[in-house]
C-alpha cells in the first residue's frame, strides 16, 4: 500500500506541505491535497509567481492560469483569468461541473462567479510596485518584456521570491535586471493506496506581452497524469516546456520502461537539442511513477523541489542538473 507522498516545485511550497501532511488535508483524496497546496501559494502575496503575488503582464493586468489532472479524461484548466484568486478550484469545477476541459477569459471568470468564487483585485501592492519600476525603466517596449534571467530559488533567504533581487545572476549594470524571472507551482500526489493526482497555478512571465499562455494550464504541457503509468510536472521557461509536450513526453518514457529519473533525463535532452538555449532558460520537471518512485532534474542550478511523506517534508535539490555551473 505505501505512505501518502507529496511533491511539489520550489521550496515555497514547503510551508503548505507540511500544513497538509500535519493536518492530514486531502490524503484520501490526493486531488484535495494538490488543491491546498496550490490554493496556499495563490494567497501568498511573497510568492511572487502565483496568485495575489504574482506579477502582472506588460500592460499592468494579473492574468492566472491554472489546470488539475486525475486522468487523460478527468481534468479540467483554466486560463486568462482575471477576476478570480482561486484558479485551481475553477480548474477543478471546470472539471467537475462542465464538459470542457478547458475554459478561458471572460468565461472562465463567469463560471467562477456562477459557482459562488469570491471576485477581487488580484494586483498586491508590491507586484504593482514592481510593474511601475519596470514600466518606467524603459525596458516596456511596446509591451514586450525582454527575455530573462532564469528563476532561481533561494530558499530560506527569500521565500517565495524567485524574482527578487539577487534571485539570478544580472545579465547587464540595470537594476531591472532583477525582474527577469518566471515560474510556477506544481504538486503531485499519491494517497497510500495509489490513487494519484495533479495540479498547478501560475500567474505566467512576469510582464509578459498581454493574452500570453505558457504551458502551465495545457494538458501534457506543463503537466499530465495517467493511473497506469505515472505522473509528471515542469516548470520554468514555458515555452521549451509546450514546445517539448515535456509532461506528457515524461510519461511515454515511463510506458516505454524507463525509472523516472531516467525519464526525466532524457527530456531534458530532447529540450536541449530541440532548442538553442539561452543563459535565462530553466526547466524544471518532477516525475513519479504509480508506484511511489519518484525523481526531480533541471537544466540548470537554482531549482529546488520539495518532497512530503512518512519522515515529513523537506527541501531537496535536483537529483540531475543537465548543465551545471552555467
Amino acid at each position: 500500500m505505501g505512505t501518502p507522498l507529496l511533491l511539489a516545485t520550489w521550496s515555497f511550497s514547503l510551508p503548505a506541505v507540511q500544513r497538509v501532511l500535519e493536518l492530514r488535508t486531502g490524503l484520501e483524496d490526493p486531488l484535495d491535497a494538490c488543491e491546498a497546496i496550490c490554493s496556499e501559494a495563490e494567497r501568498t502575496e511573497d510568492v511572487d509567481s502565483v496568485g495575489y503575488g504574482g506579477l502582472p503582464d506588460a500592460s499592468g493586468v494579473v492574468t492566472l492560469d491554472a489546470m488539475v489532472m486525475r486522468s487523460p479524461r478527468e481534468n479540467g484548466a483554466v486560463c486568462c483569468v482575471q477576476d478570480h484568486l482561486e484558479v485551481t478550484r475553477l480548474a477543478r469545477l471546470v472539471m467537475d461541473r462542465t464538459p470542457s476541459m478547458m475554459i478561458a477569459g471572460a468565461a472562465a471568470d463567469r463560471l467562477a462567479a456562477t459557482h459562488g468564487l469570491e471576485e477581487r483585485v488580484l494586483l498586491a501592492p508590491s507586484a504593482r510596485e514592481a510593474w511601475f519600476e519596470w514600466s518606467r525603466s524603459g525596458r516596456k517596449r511596446a509591451h514586450r518584456p525582454e527575455p530573462g534571467l532564469r528563476p532561481h530559488d533561494r530558499g530560506r533567504d527569500a521565500p517565495g521570491a524567485l524574482f527578487a533581487p539577487g534571485a539570478g545572476e544580472a545579465s547587464g549594470p540595470d537594476s531591472e535586471d532583477r525582474w527577469r524571472y518566471h515560474d510556477t507551482i506544481g504538486v503531485l500526489a499519491r494517497t497510500s493506496d495509489g490513487r494519484l493526482a495533479g495540479a498547478c497555478s501560475t500567474s505566467g512571465m512576469p510582464f509578459k506581452p498581454p493574452g500570453r499562455v505558457g504551458d502551465s494550464p495545457m494538458i501534457g504541457q506543463g503537466l499530465y497524469v495517467d493511473p497506469e503509468w505515472g505522473m509528471a510536472v515542469c516548470t520554468g521557461e514555458g515555452e521549451l516546456i509546450m514546445g517539448s509536450c515535456a509532461a506528457h513526453a515524461a510519461i511515454e518514457r515511463l510506458r516505454g520502461g524507463l525509472t523516472p529519473d531516467h525519464a526525466a533525463r532524457e527530456v531534458l535532452e530532447r529540450i536541449d537539442h530541440a532548442f538553442e538555449l539561452e543563459k535565462h532558460h530553466q526547466v524544471g520537471i518532477i516525475v513519479c511513477a504509480p508506484d511511489g518512485a519518484h525523481s526531480a532534474v533541471s537544466l540548470r542550478e537554482g531549482f529546488r523541489w520539495v518532497v512530503g511523506d512518512d519522515r515529513g517534508a523537506r527541501v531537496m535539490e535536483p537529483e540531475f542538473v543537465l548543465h551545471p555551473g552555467t
